[in-house]
């Protein structure tokens, strides 16, 4: 029955195993372990900081910081936004710092963008200023903490960690 061969089925054609047919994905800018989406039905309060791609389909209020920054049509984002490339269909109020900007046709953007280029389509709504700057963002990101040799160097040159001067003490010669 089931793994013997007859006479009978050896007339018959082999059978072929089963293939799943290919799936063809576009390429994607950064790889699938590197996007995260914040989906329509969500809203995120707070700070959204991530090194690669970071798709917002609903809701932010607060500060968003990544690599690359796409804000769909229908979302919204209130508060900084920082990144080396933003696109907007959606709407921002706030500060945005990109070294590229684009506002698509669907954007509405209140607030200022600090700019190396930027592109506005037509029907794109933009109240605020922008300014270009050589250098919007900076590419190499700085750790939020200080490394310890740092510190160490900070406090031997008879300052705070934080920079502000300390109190200085004079080593006096011992009397004998």
């Amino acid at each position: 029955m089931f793994g013997k061969t007859n006479a009978t089925d050896k007339d018959q054609a082999p059978v072929q195993p089963f293939q799943r047919p290919a799936v063809t994905q576009q390429a994607a800018p950064e790889s699938a372990d590197k996007t995260s989406t914040i989906s329509s039905d969500m809203t995120i309060v707070g700070k959204i900081t991530g090194e690669g791609t970071v798709k917002i389909f609903g809701r932010v209020e607060g500060e968003l910081r990544a690599s690359t920054i796409l804000i769909s049509a229908g979302a919204h984002v209130e508060g900084e936004v920082a990144a080396e490339d933003v696109t907007i269909g959606g709407s921002v109020k706030g500060t945005i710092h990109a070294n590229r900007v684009k506002l698509d046709g669907t954007a509405v953007v209140e607030g200022d963008i600090f700019h190396r280029s930027l592109a506005i389509e037509e029907n794109a709504r933009f109240e605020g200023s922008s300014r270009r700057e050589d250098q919007a963002v900076a590419t190499p990101r700085l750790p939020l903490s200080r490394p310890a040799a740092a510190q160490a160097a900070a406090v031997d040159n008879g300052r705070k960690p934080n920079g502000a001067p300390g109190k200085e003490t004079h080593a006096t010669p011992a009397a004998d």
